[in-house]
């Protein structure tokens, strides 16, 4: 075959790698739009179902909840089953989820019905992003992850506004078009994804990676700076009023859709980094940066053109740690990867819950456009952890490449 040749077949294999992983990316997407934006419905539901705002707000704090201590657990219960089936069954329990609170007639049901979708949500980014490793070469398998991981971010940068747009009319329409989104995702998946089946191991041997100072480093360096990143992100709102009070209407959306866009292109940036640079390296240049953006953040958020490059700038760095991090961790034991992404999720989802948190109680004794400052702290925190990390283990051998079983050749 000439040079020619292999150009088309490799071009022709991306295509249909492609193909293979935009069903997960789809899953990922309706579990970042369920996730994200019924925070932006609470007076609705709360008019609607007879609470307070803050009651409607614990819809939120239950979802999140349920996920980060049900997405470890239900991951390595799930990791007996091939991949496509765990989807299946996840995304099953998803929409049934959000159908029932769409349908919810009163808070407790809606509660209930909240808690049933997270549980669904759960394992749903986890079991994709092992999936997208199962089904892709070496070479290929960061910038696999970025793409099925991009649907998490995409929900952030379109799955929100728009999902808020629809809600406007009636809040239930939006779990509706989540729920449709779910059942699209299921039957891409059913008809595209081959078997995939982890290797077969003990318990012991899944649990054994706990034991290592590195998974528990990356984890907790993953926690803060989410926690540092939403300290920010969810009073952005707040933070950049003088920028956007008295200018068009959609000014906060602007600055809210150049983020997600950052975050997208740092998802795909770091994906091709990592399949071609240390790890390591990316990780810390992607924490680093979000530390430095964070802490210049008071001197950005009063002028509107400045906040919405400086949105996209720390957007990326955000989505750069996202999936470095997760490419570090199946890095270090590959059998494990259900139960690793599945605590990875945790991370994010406590991170995301302590960011806001933080931000809340720093309003006290910080003004509002200063909440870059605390959560920088987090960021420098997180980096400094990292380094730490990898200079220890600089004199330690490497983990061998990560096998799988499955039904077809790897594309």
């Amino acid at each position: 075959m000439n040079r020619t040749d292999d150009g088309v077949a490799v071009q022709q294999g991306s295509r249909h790698a492609v193909r293979l992983l935009l069903p997960l990316a789809l899953a990922t997407f309706a579990v970042g739009t369920d996730a994200f934006v019924m925070a932006g419905l609470l007076p609705a539901i709360a008019g609607d179902l007879g609470v307070s705002v803050p009651a409607a707000g614990q819809l939120v704090t239950a979802f999140a909840l349920t996920l980060a201590v049900a997405a470890p657990v239900l991951s390595w219960l799930l990791s007996p089953l091939d991949r496509r089936k765990a989807l299946q069954l996840a995304l099953i329990v998803f929409v049934l989820g959000n159908v029932a609170t769409a349908l919810s007639p009163n808070y407790p049901i809606a509660l209930s019905a909240r808690i049933l979708a997270a549980l669904g949500a759960a394992t749903i980014t986890a079991t994709a992003s092992s999936a997208a490793v199962a089904i892709t070469p070496a070479e290929r398998r960061g910038r696999a992850m970025a793409l099925v991981i991009g649907g998490l971010t995409l929900s952030t940068a379109l799955g929100m506004p728009l999902g808020n747009l629809i809600g406007s009319v009636d809040w239930r329409l939006t779990l509706w078009a989540v729920a449709a989104l779910g059942v699209v995702a299921a039957i891409g998946i059913s008809v595209s994804l081959p078997t995939v089946v982890l290797p077969a191991t003990s318990l012991t041997a899944r649990l054994a990676p706990l034991r290592q100072p590195k998974v528990l480093t990356i984890l907790v360096a993953t926690l803060l700076v989410m926690a540092g990143h939403y300290t920010v992100y969810t009073y952005i709102g707040a933070m950049t009023a003088e920028a956007t009070t008295g200018s068009f209407p959609q000014a906060l959306t602007l600055i809210l859709f150049a983020w997600g866009d950052g975050v997208l292109a740092g998802n795909f940036f770091a994906g091709y980094l990592v399949d071609k640079r240390p790890a390591l390296g990316v990780a810390i240049a992607a924490l680093a940066g979000g530390t430095v953006l964070l802490a210049i953040s008071p001197l950005t958020v009063s002028h509107l053109t400045i906040a919405s490059v400086w949105a996209a700038v720390w957007g990326a760095t955000d989505g750069m740690a996202s999936v470095v991090q997760q490419h570090r961790l199946i890095s270090i034991a590959p059998a494990s990867a259900p139960m690793l992404f599945g605590l990875n999720s945790s991370a994010i989802y406590v991170g995301v819950a302590v960011g806001g948190v933080l931000g809340g109680f720093s309003q006290d004794w910080l003004s509002v456009t200063l909440l870059g400052l605390p959560a920088a702290v987090l960021a420098v925190v997180a980096t400094t952890v990292t380094l730490a990390e990898g200079r220890a283990a600089q004199a330690k051998p490497s983990p061998g490449a990560p096998e799988y079983s499955r039904d077809q050749p790897a594309l």
